[in-house]
């Protein structure tokens, strides 16, 4: 699903990620944790493409995308990769389904198929009553459930989350973390998630412990692969 080898990249003097390798299944929920400056969002934002490395190859759903232009690469974000950040990033002058229905049409989907997929999500995520209302409408858990839902509207392959719990309270960051694992029962997409909350590093399938760059030593003995 997700394949680096080697992968290295510094800004200026400063080596960020020291040769990289790491390899996720298809459908593990993973989390990425460490120290502030230890690499991890530097090295999410090359699985998804939104920076490349110095060094290395990088291969998400099957597609070595360490050579491809800006152009490829937008349409192959498009597509395969969906993204969640620590704030929800909807824009305010459309609604919950508006939003989520942007990526959509981007990938050239008709509007009656984005809508209906849109509302799909929306009804999934317990959202459905909330599809017409514009985000300052929304509390800060459903605005951050638009976020998934709009991540997902292309069926990505990858889920990348950046801190996506980091700016809600106790009770809506248990129900977002519990929502990552139903989608991925339900729709089969890969998570990997960046995280300092130690609650939902301990749920995930896997977590990988990063410190200067590199890949320490994570719970390997530990993971449960689920096979319902």
């Amino acid at each position: 699903m997700i394949e680096l080898k080697g992968i290295k990249k510094s800004f200026g003097s400063l080596e960020v990620l020291k040769g990289i390798d790491l390899h996720i299944d298809k459908g593990e929920v993973v989390s990425i944790v460490g120290p502030s400056g230890a690499g991890k969002t530097t090295l999410l934002q090359i699985m998804g493409t939104l920076d490349k490395p110095d060094a290395g190859t990088v291969v998400v759903d099957g597609i070595d995308v360490s050579r491809m232009g800006e152009k490829k690469l937008s349409e192959f974000r498009n597509r395969h990769v969906g993204f969640v950040f620590q704030f929800h990033q909807l824009l305010p002058e459309f609604s919950a389904i508006e939003n989520i229905m942007i990526p959509a049409f981007i990938a050239g989907r008709s509007p009656k198929e984005s809508k209906q997929r849109a509302m799909e999500l929306l009804e999934f995520m317990g959202l459905a009553d909330r599809a017409h209302h514009k985000p300052n409408e929304l509390s800060g858990g459903e605005k951050q459930r638009v976020a998934v839902a709009r991540a997902l509207v292309n069926n990505p392959a990858v889920i990348l989350a950046d801190e996506p719990s980091g700016s809600l309270d106790t009770k809506n960051k248990e129900e977002l973390h519990q929502l990552f694992f139903d989608l991925r029962d339900k729709f089969g997409q890969t998570f990997v998630i960046v995280t300092h909350d130690e609650q939902l590093a301990s749920i995930t399938d896997r977590t990988i412990h990063m410190k200067d760059g590199r890949i320490g030593d994570g719970n390997e003995s530990s993971v449960e692969k689920l096979t319902s």
